[in-house]
């Protein structure tokens, strides 16, 4: 009977998946002790969307995270990392001086191997980094991005196993080091079929003592069938997850899994009564955090519309931050034509990201209005080549609206020009904000842009969503409701009857009391309050989309042109700048820096 290795991957893409990577480490040291206890020896413990995430929501940093975490586990562990390649652990793809710093960052802060992807598959960008995570002294798992097309597309190459294995030939001739072989599906979209023949077609292709590590998610519900596909293909490794952070979103549990292969050749190396008691552990100590119900569900709508289950809880979560999770199923209804348009690019970050952030501009501001900067960006080469030619129109589009022309020149080379990335530029805005000048800050400072800063200036907010939080929340919108169907108590009353204005969900209604007795006589629509407040002056600046005001670029008094940018909003991990719709003075403004803001809100105005 051989026995299928596996990667517990709970504390990265377990938290990712179902937290929107929103989790304090001292919550979940206790239990990476005790599954380490249990006999589990391999372990994801960061990259991806738990490093940003970290100095975003949490007020910790990530290098201390996996220090602790190594301390924890011993020297023998093995520690894994998620890398995006060309854009190591941000959206934004980075110079050569940063990718390299990422790797000695991290093999100082104790990772053993790193996985290594790109969601264009363009080897050029695996190549340079892999390099530098070799030269590093960590081993580098160099990754097959897998992805399955919505159905009914004319696509007969892209994502197919023959796409999958030209990708493997290419970093077999571009002679990339690597120490393993990942074939990683975000989205958990392709077939069982797809994940064994290319696996299949891999052991063909690879040296044969090369390991080759599996990983889907159960989002379309089809995590089980292909673990075991790639399992009979010949992978020697598959990533799995624990309760409360398996299934749905995230990976199938080690204990699902177990049971799947029971009675078969293959058997997975764990004591499941001890893996029991850790998942029991690893419950109690998680039921503080909120859990998304969508972050536990099985969605068939997801193949249709591939969204990676480490990107859906944390876009629903800031969705729900932005007053906007009721546009959700329409954004995914969307992804279907922004993917097949930008040119099948895997749904995996930071490409997924961009297919969502697209997706949603499309759903608030009308089909093709607006073009993203990421997704322009990456429609016209600036992030490497795409899988497929994009859409000529959507290429003129954001071509004409970025002010960029198409280009097919590597990204390293590209950014290596930009002045405003690299080593240099981010000491620059450490000296200048009076933060120590450390490698650590330095990429920090490269990866987290302004809010990384914040963050070491002591000036992060904490965006954990709590239980607690949510339940009082929820209390809160109630409480309206209630008082409309007259559970609400009256006032106590002094013996002579009064009348008295009430406002419920809005709306005021005239209340007449009985004397003495308190009783509801009657209740009638109350006329509408005639404002004081004088009518504003001038052409309102109104939201375009929702989400949050995170800079004012202009003062009260200003004179503005026609087109200029006079605030930005952030939504979806996106900055959207507003534009004066016309010439004239800033007369008043509306919104402060971290307001909430809804569609057609008037945020200033412009006479």
């Amino acid at each position: 009977m051989k026995k299928i290795k596996f990667m517990d991957v709970s504390f990265r893409d377990g938290f990712q998946s179902c937290y929107g990577a929103r989790v304090k480490t001292d919550d979940f040291l206790p239990v990476l002790q005790a599954a380490v206890d249990a006999g589990t020896d391999n372990f994801e413990i960061g990259g991806g969307a738990r490093f940003q995430s970290l100095y975003f929501y949490c007020q910790e940093d990530a290098f201390d995270m996996m220090d602790a975490a190594r301390k924890v586990v011993g020297p023998d562990i093995n520690l894994q990392t998620l890398s995006r390649g060309a854009n190591v652990v941000g959206l934004v793809s980075q110079s050569r001086d940063i990718i390299d710093l990422h790797a000695k960052m991290f093999k100082k802060h104790g990772i053993t191997t790193i996985r290594n992807f790109d969601a264009l598959m363009d080897v050029r960008n695996l190549a340079y980094s892999g390099q530098c995570i070799h030269n590093a002294g960590v081993k580098h798992q160099v990754v097959i991005a897998l992805m399955g097309l919505p159905p009914g597309l004319s696509e007969e190459y892209c994502h197919t196993p023959q796409f999958y294995l030209d990708r493997l030939k290419e970093i077999l001739d571009a002679r990339i080091p690597f120490d393993s072989v990942a074939f990683k599906d975000a989205s958990g979209t392709t077939t069982p079929r797809i994940v064994f023949d290319s696996i299949k077609g891999a052991r063909k292709i690879l040296p044969p003592e090369t390991v080759i590590q599996f990983h889907t998610h159960d989002t379309a519900g089809m995590g089980v069938a292909c673990n075991f596909a790639a399992i009979e293909a010949g992978a020697d490794i598959i990533d799995l997850s624990m309760a409360p952070v398996s299934g749905g979103t995230a990976e199938v549990d080690l204990l699902t899994m177990w049971h799947r292969l029971r009675g078969t050749d293959y058997t997975l190396d764990i004591d499941h009564e001890k893996i029991i008691e850790v998942e029991a552990m690893f419950i109690d100590q998680m039921d503080k955090y909120y859990m998304p119900p969508e972050a536990t569900e099985v969605n068939p709508l997801i193949p249709f519309s591939p969204m990676p289950g480490g990107a859906l809880t944390a876009n629903t979560q800031m969705m729900r931050d932005n007053n906007s999770l009721h546009l959700f199923p329409e954004v995914i209804r969307n992804m279907r034509e922004v993917v097949a348009k930008g040119g099948f690019g895997s749904s995996v970050t930071p490409v997924s990201q961009f297919y969502f952030q697209q997706a949603f501009a499309n759903t608030v501001q009308g089909k093709w209005k607006k073009i993203t900067e990421s997704y322009g960006k990456m429609v016209l080469g600036y992030f490497g080549k795409t899988p497929a030619e994009p859409d000529p129109e959507i290429v003129k589009l954001a071509s004409e609206q970025l002010e960029l022309e198409p280009t097919t020149e590597d990204v390293h080379d590209i950014n290596d020009r930009n002045p405003e990335l690299g080593i240099g530029y981010n000491k620059k805005i450490l000296e200048k904000e009076g933060l120590p000048v450390t490698d650590e800050n330095i990429f920090i400072s490269a990866t987290c842009g302004a809010k990384g800063i914040a963050f070491l200036k002591g000036d992060a907010p904490l965006g954990i969503r709590y239980k607690k939080d949510v339940e009082a929340e929820a209390a809160a919108k109630q409480a309206p409701k209630a008082s409309a169907k007259g559970e609400l108590s009256p006032p106590k009353l002094s013996s002579s009857s009064g009348n008295y204005t009430v406002t419920v969900d809005g709306k005021a209604y005239n209340v007449t009391v009985a004397e003495g007795s308190g009783a509801v006589q009657a209740v009638t629509p109350a006329a509408a309050p005639v404002s004081t407040e004088p009518a504003k002056e001038g052409v309102p600046v109104e939201a375009a989309m929702p989400g949050n005001v995170v800079a004012i670029e202009v003062e009260v008094g200003e004179s503005v042109n026609e087109g200029d940018d006079v605030l930005i909003i952030e939504a979806m991990k996106m900055e959207s700048p507003v534009k004066a719709p016309k010439s004239g003075t800033v007369v008043s403004i509306e919104v402060s820096p971290g307001d909430t803001v809804a569609t057609g809100d008037s945020l200033m105005f412009i006479a």
